[in-house]
Formats: structure tokens, C-alpha cells, sequence
């Protein structure tokens, strides 16, 4: 099976040269006398990495690589391996730090993620949008310190940095945002 122009869709995964990617933009253009030209911007779905490609012709087609996601929950480390067992079958499945390296600092044990598999074997993690972690230190907030909401540094239970509210205490769990790193609120 192959896809042409229109079957196209942002996360659609395709094969190219033999790796899965992603696609996360597209357009096609044409000139007068001239064939059309579609430009087509890949993530790889293993390293993470956005590479840009232009096709050429009337009859541009793409094959489908053969991606499946599966929902995980994060369960513990053990050297540079991270275990997650499959929420279906309690498989554990382990993946390299390599594969999680940008997931780690939102990454504590308990996290639900999906698993993306390529060819029935674990390539890489997408996070949810948002995840809950402790605040394990944060300076103390005196009153008055504002007229405005001000904000203060805090360290996460993964040891992420962010700025949160300053009534947020140490001990307290906060919301945070995996695509930007910014607090969303307490919870």
C-alpha cells in the first residue's frame, strides 16, 4: 500500500530509507509548465530529529511504516535501562536511556506514557501533554513579597527546574506542561 498527496495527514507514520518517521507538516505546490513539488517535514520517531524533503512529479508515493502504539506505565530503572510494563498485557518492556533521554525529566515511576513500536520492537515514549510531580524544594515565600503573582524557583521529584506560584510549599504536587516545561497549576 502505498499514500499519495491526499492521503496525507499530520502524524501519519511513513517508512523513508528504511526508518519511521512522522509527519508533521506538508504542502504542495505547483508552477505553470512545471511539476508539482510537495515539501514534506519528518520527525524521526526513534532519535526525535525534524529533517525536511522535497518530492518531485506528478505521482509522488509514500509507504506506510508500520507504527503501533502502546500504553505503558513507567515502572522503575535499572542501570541504563528504563522498565515499563504494557497496561494490557503486564508485559515489562525495557527501553535504552538513549530512547527516553528527552522524556526523562518529566519521567517518575507511576507516569502512564505510549510506547511506540516499530516492527514489534520498542523504539521510543510520547509523554502525556501534561504530568503531575512533588515539588521536593522550593525557597520559602514571604507575604508581601508582591503586589502581583510572583513566582519562584522549585525542584521537581525527576529534578526538572520550574517557576511556580509562591504559595506553592515543598511536599506539593504541581501540573507540568512535557512540550514547554512550564507549570500549569497545583494540584
Amino acid at each position: 500500500m502505498t499514500l499519495g498527496f491526499g492521503d496525507l495527514r499530520k502524524g501519519i507514520a511513513i517508512e523513508l530509507d528504511g526508518e519511521p518517521y512522522s509527519i508533521v507538516e506538508y504542502e504542495r505546490s505547483k508552477m505553470q509548465k512545471r511539476a508539482p513539488v510537495m515539501r514534506v517535514k519528518f520527525r524521526s520517531l526513534k532519535t526525535g530529529k525534524i529533517i525536511d524533503r522535497n518530492f518531485t512529479g506528478f505521482d509522488v508515493k509514500l509507504t506506510p511504516a508500520s507504527v503501533e502504539q502502546r500504553t505503558a506505565q513507567y515502572i522503575y530503572q535499572d542501570g541504563n535501562l528504563f522498565y515499563f510494563m504494557d497496561t494490557e498485557t503486564f508485559d515489562q518492556l525495557p527501553l535504552s536511556e538513549s530512547q527516553v533521554k528527552s522524556a526523562l525529566p518529566y519521567l517518575a515511576e507511576q507516569t502512564i506514557v505510549d510506547i511506540i513500536f516499530y516492527e514489534e520492537d520498542p523504539i521510543s515514549l510520547e509523554l502525556p501533554l501534561a504530568v503531575d510531580l512533588l515539588v521536593s524544594d522550593t525557597g520559602p515565600s514571604f507575604k508581601g513579597d508582591t503586589a502581583q503573582g510572583g513566582t519562584k524557583p522549585a525542584t521537581l521529584e525527576t529534578g526538572l527546574e520550574v517557576q511556580v506560584p509562591l504559595f506553592i510549599q515543598t511536599g506539593d504536587s504541581v501540573k507540568v506542561d512535557t512540550r514547554s516545561g512550564e507549570y500549569l497549576s497545583r494540584i
